[in-house]
């Protein structure tokens, strides 16, 4: 860094350097040229590169002897001329621990009874790490220096080669004005091209260059049209510059447009003088654009110093909702899933969120994703102990099947059926099986029980005092379903819905001509019940909505913008994910699996559709709380 700005110091005062008058005939043509050196130096602002980069500052006074070992090792991933700064100070701090340590170590050495002649130190393997990490640094900045080194000695070479060129350009005697003056435009293009030279080098180097030139000017006697021309190019050309300048403010990319800039300024400064009258106006004009573009810069980076601080507090918020949900143990699969679909919509959130400072980046998503990590291991426990309990009764059911299986051949009704029935009774008390073969061995005993009860249906199909009683049994069902009121507990009413289900099944068949009008009259209960669990649902979220808009107490106006946002964003996501799977079920040719998925697909779109409605209902009801309150 100290070099670049040494060198960037000698280039300036490089162009600081009067030119020599020129020996022209023209008077007013050694005017023009002499006003080259009165220009405004161009500032030059060096971008942010490996080389001069400012480096974060990091307080290292608080760290232990391994934990500037680990650091060290961490910065040793960079590139070495980002990390001077920082090796530096983890070095000095190491070595004031250090000696602590050796302090320490030679005392107890006496404590114990030892000579201090005698002593001959500890071994230290946290020190030998640290300073064999200490020497791979050395040795890696050296080795880069020395390459850039021998790229600054190239170049030196390649421009003493123009100046040759230049030399033997003065020497050399043409009968064309317009073949040397272009030979003289091929020189100064390629001195341009070629980049930084050893700093002890540059300032004779850039003498013997403007002396050449001078020499030149003087060899060939400009006549002041040319020079006049020459001058009116450089115009134009700074012009342009301004002009390309004053299009960057417009960049929607801040970092493009810097880099940009620097280009432009680069080439301003290799241009040459233009009219004395017009030299600070065109300067004024570049330089003014150059400085909104500096701003818009300076604007951005402390634009994106706030953006990383929300994007903080969103994912400590998302860490905090994290250990809400994994805080207790699920105790049912549907929790299991809930709780892990929950997680994964905090990581898709996560993910969305943009960086955060970096020095908290690392610690903030460990901390995160050791809390996912619990619940998948917590989970992987609870569905292996689950898995073991499906196999269990798995085998309890198949030994069920086979005593149905058995029971379905014989034709003592009563007490086969009393059999059949205690059965199915077990069967309910067995848990669950796995989903792979649930409904196989559902199946198999389900069709024992339909073979059974078929072939006794068939031997009492002429008796119907039975399916009389039964309608009597059905119709009091029917009329308790009447007199039933819902409560608040939606599982309670679903529990009570449920009864009715499992009651009316139990019964068996009623009269023919009765058939339709009962079964009509039991489903239009049903429906009537699940229509309004889950309006009741609705109008719940509803009323928790209203009260959580009328009990706020903070910024009334900063809250409704900031929920309505975040409702319409809901929204657009919903929306955005609706159309996503309607594509996808267009792709989904016709197989049972695909049928499988198009099952699933529709699930998540009407779910979808129910939750747009919901947001939008909070909508009217947010816009319906701002026009009270502006009342």
């Amino acid at each position: 860094m100290e070099e670049l700005n040494a060198m960037q110091e000698n280039v300036q005062n490089e162009e600081l350097q009067p030119v020599v008058e020129q020996n022209i005939a023209d008077a007013d043509s050694n005017t023009n040229i002499t006003n080259e050196a009165a220009e405004p130096v161009v500032e030059t602002v060096v971008e942010a590169t490996p080389e001069n980069e400012v480096e974060p500052e990091v307080d290292y006074s608080a760290m232990t002897r391994e934990e500037l070992l680990a650091a060290l090792n961490e910065l040793m991933q960079e590139n070495v001329n980002k990390i001077r700064n920082r090796v530096s100070a983890i070095r000095n701090q190491f070595t004031t621990l250090n000696k602590e340590v050796e302090k320490q170590a030679f005392e107890a050495f006496l404590a114990e009874g030892g000579n201090k002649d005698d002593y001959k130190g500890v071994n230290d393997p946290v020190a030998e790490a640290f300073y064999k990490v200490v020497d791979t640094y050395r040795s890696r900045r050296q080795k880069m220096q020395e390459e850039q080194e021998a790229v600054k000695q190239r170049n030196l070479e390649a421009k003493r080669q123009i100046l040759d060129e230049l030399r033997a350009l003065n020497e050399k005697d043409s009968e064309s004005l317009k073949q040397t003056y272009d030979e003289f435009n091929a020189i100064q293009e390629k001195w341009k091209a070629i980049g930084e030279v050893p700093r002890e080098q540059m300032n004779d180097l850039w003498q013997n260059y403007h002396f050449l030139i001078e020499q030149f000017f003087n060899k060939i006697k400009i006549t002041r049209e040319l020079r006049d021309l020459d001058l009116k190019r450089n115009l134009e050309q700074k012009i342009q510059l301004c002009e390309r300048a004053e299009e960057l403010i417009v960049e929607t990319s801040v970092m493009k447009a810097f880099k940009t800039l620097q280009e432009l300024r680069a080439q301003w400064k290799e241009i040459g003088p233009v009219p004395q009258e017009q030299n600070e106006e065109t300067w004024q004009r570049f330089n003014n654009a150059a400085n909104k573009i500096d701003e818009r810069r300076k604007e951005y980076y402390d634009q994106r110093k706030e953006e990383l601080e929300q994007n903080l507090l969103a994912k400590q918020a998302l860490i905090e909702k994290a250990n809400e949900l994994t805080q207790e143990l699920p105790k049912s699969t549907r929790e299991w899933n809930d709780t892990t679909e929950a997680l994964d919509k905090l990581l898709n959130l996560w993910k969305s969120i943009g960086p955060v400072p970096r020095e908290q980046n690392e610690e903030i998503w460990n901390t995160f994703k050791g809390t996912i990590d619990k619940h998948y291991a917590d989970k992987k426990q609870h569905f292996g102990q689950m898995r073991d309990e499906q196999t269990e009764n798995y085998n309890k059911k198949v030994a069920l099947c086979l005593k149905a299986e058995a029971i379905a051949k014989r034709e003592d009704w009563k007490n086969a059926t009393e059999e059949l029935l205690q059965l199915q009774t077990e069967w309910k008390q067995i848990g669950a099986t796995s989903r792979k073969v649930s409904d196989k061995v559902w199946h198999r005993f389900r069709s024992a029980c339909d073979e059974f009860f078929a072939k006794k249906a068939e031997f009492f199909k002429d008796i119907r005092s039975n399916e009389s009683e039964n309608l009597e049994k059905k119709l009091a069902i029917i009329e308790e379903m009447k007199q039933f009121q819902l409560g608040e507990n939606k599982d309670e009413n679903l529990t009570a819905v449920k009864d009715f289900q499992r009651r009316w099944a139990e019964i068996g068949h009623v009269p023919m001509k009765e058939k339709d009008r009962v079964m009509g009259e039991y489903r239009g209960m049903l429906d009537g019940f699940f229509e309004k669990l889950k309006i009741s649902a609705r109008e719940a979220e509803e009323n928790n909505y209203r009260a959580r808009i009328r009990n706020f107490n903070g910024d009334a106006k900063k809250f409704v913008n900031n929920e309505k946002q975040e409702l319409m964003d809901k929204i657009e996501k919903l929306r955005s994910d609706l159309k996503l799977w309607e594509n996808n079920l267009g792709f989904l040719a016709s197989s049972k699996q695909a049928d499988l998925l198009k099952a699933e697909f529709e699930k998540k779109m009407q779910g979808a559709r129910q939750q747009i409605a919901l947001l939008e209902s909070k909508l009217r009801i947010l816009a319906e709380s701002n026009e009270k309150e502006n009342e």
